[in-house]
């Protein structure tokens, strides 16, 4: 998978969230939830952008751990979601948890691979 591809992957995991979102109960505790997951999902996919712009190896690297921190964070809210039971498309959820742990693993791949070709990073 090239970075272009990526970008958009990222960029669609963020939408699909948002459209799930919007389909929780409209209560006090599921909005935070939801903003939280909101701001993880979508800062995966601005962040990527920002690692495909990178100046240095160091930079790169640097900005690649937020996007892998962000993705594990918006993996932590989906798993919060589906524990709590809340009433929502459980299919939908499913594919997002599924989605947001691929975007995990490629990401902590690509960090292992850089650090491991830069021992110096």
């Amino acid at each position: 998978m090239d970075k272009e591809e990526l970008k958009k992957r990222t960029k669609v995991f963020a939408i699909n969230v948002f459209k799930f979102l919007e389909t929780l109960p409209k209560e006090k505790s599921t909005e935070v939830i939801s903003y939280q997951l909101f701001k993880a999902s979508s800062s995966v996919a601005a962040n990527y952008r920002a690692v495909c712009r990178g100046k240095s190896s160091s930079d790169f690297l640097n900005k690649l751990k937020i996007v892998d921190e962000e993705a594990d964070e918006s993996m932590f809210w989906l798993e919060f979601i589906n524990e709590l039971e809340l009433k929502c498309d459980k299919n939908k959820l499913e594919i997002l948890l599924k989605e947001a742990n691929e975007l995990v693993s490629i990401f902590s791949a690509a960090i292992r691979t850089i650090k491991s070709k830069n021992k110096d990073l």
